[in-house]
């Protein structure tokens, strides 16, 4: 790649954005930030060079962290800038293994320059970046489709329950520990893990609206039970991630295999007789609960939600019989998402076959 691209870093710290900013502000993070002034205008690829590892493609005026790489075709009608994004979109796998450093790994100018690019003729880059580009716009429809129907279970409740930051329709409020049977984590010590036995659910296990079963690592079955003594989740109770990276993202839990919890997750157990576990799991997406939630975190350097915030957390109670018949509604919108969510996985493993072969000759 040294041969045929022009590769430079940025120049500016990450605090240097500002939110109403008018250009691009990349950085290590996957969502570009925004900033007032740019310091470049061309068609390039950028690549984190720490941090979050990912890599974007733009075509017009940004500026750069200063440890994002950023690159550059030197001649269009030999590389194209399209067909480059994608080669390094897979590449990036590669990339992320040969990380050096400390506590903030990076990836050094050179594990990029002396990477080699297959070259085909300038029709071809594109026919393939073409192609690509065309998957991805697909998989982003799926994924938009989910969304919509995110925003459609809220839509619902606001139609039947009202704005819960105002409760026009005036409910009853009780607080989440007067509601609930229990609200507890899970383990907070790091356990020996095995090859088999117990699930135990992290945070990155906690999905919305499901738990990834497939990622989860597992204990020995007499300490996955001792663990459950404290924190014993079972169908229709919520989970919340209490800290890290997604911190807040929560789900009901569904028809699941016998699992325990690490400490990063917080687990509530309704009053089923008091609250139903569907109408209280969009209740606490609404933006206006998560922000109760994340204010919850205090000003620690590693922001958390505390047990002792959540159980005084305040809850609008309509009747039970009215929110049953919202968790009614809400069924009817799962299963729809259910479906949208296997044809996603389906698309993502024929987009990872596509981008493999593409860089083989074989697409």
């Amino acid at each position: 790649m040294g041969d045929c691209v022009r590769i430079q870093t940025g120049k500016l710290d990450a605090n240097a954005s500002s939110p109403d900013g008018q250009y691009p502000f990349f950085t290590c993070s996957q969502e570009p930030l925004r900033i007032a002034s740019f310091s470049y205008d061309c068609e390039c690829v950028l690549v984190a060079g720490n941090g979050d590892l990912n890599v974007k493609y733009h075509n017009g005026k940004f500026d750069a962290y200063q440890r994002t790489y950023i690159i550059e075709s030197l001649d269009n009608q030999a590389l194209d800038v399209r067909y480059l994004y994608r080669f390094m979109s897979v590449y990036v796998d590669q990339l992320r293994a040969m990380r050096v450093g400390g506590v903030v790994k990076y990836i050094k100018l050179g594990y990029l320059t002396e990477t080699r690019i297959p070259l085909p003729a300038l029709a071809e880059q594109r026919r393939i970046a073409e192609v690509l580009d065309c998957a991805e716009a697909i998989r982003t429809k799926r994924r938009s489709a989910l969304a919509q129907l995110d925003i459609l279970a809220q839509s619902v409740f606001f139609d039947m329950f009202g704005d819960p930051a105002t409760n026009p329709k005036g409910w009853s409020r009780q607080t989440l520990g007067d509601i609930t049977q229990k609200i507890t984590d899970g383990e907070h010590l790091n356990p020996p893990f095995s090859q088999t036995g117990m699930p135990i659910v992290m945070a990155g296990d906690v999905l919305e609206d499901q738990i990834d079963f497939g990622a989860s690592k597992m204990v020995e079955i007499d300490l996955g039970n001792r663990f459950r003594r404290k924190c014993d989740p079972e169908r229709n109770d919520i989970l919340i991630v209490s800290r890290g990276a997604t911190i807040g993202r929560l789900c009901v839990v569904g028809e699941a295999p016998e699992f325990c919890l690490m400490g990063s997750v917080i687990l509530l157990k309704p009053f089923k007789d008091k609250i139903d576990s569907r109408f209280l799991s969009v209740f606490l997406k609404h933006p206006v609960s998560r922000h109760a939630l994340y204010k919850t975190s205090g000003s620690s350097a590693q922001q958390a939600i505390y047990l002792k915030d959540v159980k005084k957390m305040v809850c609008i109670v309509p009747p039970i019989s009215l929110q049953n018949e919202f968790a009614r509604r809400v069924a009817a919108i799962e299963k729809l998402k259910a479906i949208h969510r296997v044809s996603l996985t389906k698309l993502d493993a024929l987009f990872a076959t596509l981008q493999h072969r593409a860089f083989r000759g074989e697409l």
